[in-house]
Parts: C-alpha cells; sequence; structure tokens
C-alpha cells in the first residue's frame, strides 16, 4: 500500500480484465478511489465488490458517447471528482493476412479502439478543464508502432491512438491536462492468442514474460504527480521489442553469415 494517488479519482476503462484489472487494483493500492468500466457486468461488479469502498462499477460501451458521458457523471457524483482517466479499453481485430481480411470488424474495432479514446479522453478533460487539470492515459500497443503483416485494422487502430493522444496533449496542455500514451507489448491478457514465448525469445531484448502489473505500474507513473512535466510521451512496455531484436537473434545471423562464407 502507498499513496502516490492519495486523493485522486481514476476511471479505467475496460477496467475488468487484463491490464484494466491490474491497473485498478494498483491504482486502489496507491490510495486512488476507481470507476471500474467494463462491458463484463459481472467481472466488474465482481472486482468493485472485492476492493471495497474505494471503487464502484459502471457498464459501459465506450464507442457510445451518451454512455462515455455519463461514466464521467457517474464518477463525479460518486467520489466527488475525476483526477485520472485511463482510456485502456480495446478489442483484437481478426488475426488474418490482409487479403483474406473481410475487413467486417473494421468499424467496431475502429469504433471501441480509436472513437472510445477519443470520446475518453474529450469527456473526461471537459471536466478536468473546470477543476484543476488532470492526467489523462491511453492505451496503445506496439503494434501502432512497428508494422507487420497481418492486424491490419488493430494495428490502424493502435496508430491512430498514439497520434490522438499526441495531438490532444498539445491542445489540452493549457488546461493543465496531461495526456499520455503507453504502448504493451508481450503482455499476456485474454486477447492473446499466439505463443508468447516464442515470440518473446525471437523478438524481445529482455529475456523475462511481461506481466499486466509491469503495464500498471507505468500507468501509475503516468497517473501521478511526478509526472507532472511529462505530456505526449508514447511509453513502450514491451521488453526493448520496438528498440531492436534481442542479441541471440544477431548471434544466429553472424553465425549463418560465417557458415555461408565457409
Amino acid at each position: 500500500m502507498g499513496d502516490e494517488l492519495a486523493g485522486k479519482v481514476a476511471v479505467v476503462t475496460g477496467g475488468a480484465g487484463g491490464i484494466g484489472r491490474a491497473t485498478v487494483e494498483r491504482f486502489v493500492d496507491e490510495g486512488a478511489r476507481v470507476v471500474v468500466a467494463d462491458l463484463d457486468a459481472e467481472a466488474g461488479e465482481a472486482l468493485a465488490s472485492a476492493l471495497g469502498d474505494a471503487a464502484a462499477f459502471r457498464q459501459t460501451d465506450v464507442a457510445d458517447a451518451e454512455q462515455v458521458q455519463a461514466l464521467v457523471d457517474f464518477a463525479v457524483e460518486r467520489f466527488g471528482d475525476l483526477h485520472v482517466m485511463f482510456n485502456n479499453a480495446g478489442v483484437a481485430s481478426a488475426m488474418v493476412r490482409f487479403l483474406h481480411d473481410d475487413l467486417g470488424d473494421f468499424a467496431r474495432v475502429m469504433g471501441v479502439n480509436v472513437l472510445g479514446v477519443m470520446l475518453g479522453t474529450q469527456r473526461a478533460a471537459r471536466h478536468m478543464k473546470e477543476h484543476g487539470g488532470g492526467s489523462i492515459v491511453n492505451c496503445a500497443s506496439i503494434a501502432g508502432i512497428t508494422a507487420g503483416a497481418g492486424l491490419a485494422t488493430y494495428r490502424a487502430s493502435k496508430a491512430a491512438v498514439i497520434h490522438v493522444s499526441r495531438s490532444t496533449a498539445v491542445d489540452l496542455a493549457q488546461y493543465g491536462i496531461r495526456v499520455n500514451c503507453i504502448a504493451p507489448g508481450n503482455i499476456q491478457t485474454g486477447m492473446t492468442t499466439y505463443d508468447m514465448d516464442a515470440v518473446t525469445r525471437f523478438t524481445q531484448p529482455l529475456p523475462r514474460r511481461g506481466r499486466t502489473e509491469d503495464v500498471a505500474d507505468a500507468v501509475v507513473y503516468l497517473a501521478s504527480d511526478r509526472s507532472a512535466q511529462v505530456t505526449g510521451v508514447v511509453l513502450p512496455i514491451d521488453g526493448g521489442t520496438t528498440a531492436g531484436p534481442p542479441a541471440t537473434q544477431l548471434k544466429l545471423m553472424l553465425g549463418a553469415a560465417s557458415q555461408r562464407q565457409g
């Protein structure tokens, strides 16, 4: 138990599971009062109940403007203010190569991943502007930083989150509102359907498995006063994946080159 967020009120969308749940728990541990927003009412209510008076649940579709406004209003009515907005809710797109993608999930992915972030940022910022500012943290992905085959809609949506975050950071700074963006990579959640160990071994320099708690710790920093001079930042939480391939891959490449020369 700490006090990094003592006295602060936060909203976490997609807060009933994965990164959202880990962040809700860390926020409460650090003294915040938190509204858990999610479509999964059973999981959200169970989490809020387990955390006691410091948490409350509000069922929310982040792609619906009226529901997002109601979420912000609920947080203010329940806990008296809103200082931190973590726009974490997101969905994946079809795990197929582009030529075989019928793009049938495009509207839903963009609605949740991009419009949801924009609505959450806007509606939270409207309150924060009149109440001394605040911190908004948006969840992107390394898929929005690094190009690759497959997941075209998801990659596009997360790239959009990054640009929206940086643009709104500039737009809202005069009101004392900071907007930052995290970009997790290789974190096991309910959306993760690939072989995590293999991907980590071949793409991530740090030889450790990333945890949802690692992401939550970064969000706590961006939500807290320790990051008072930080806005418009995109923070990868990826074990170095976006920095470059692991040194072991270089060894393999050099070994193969040596064999060819021999």
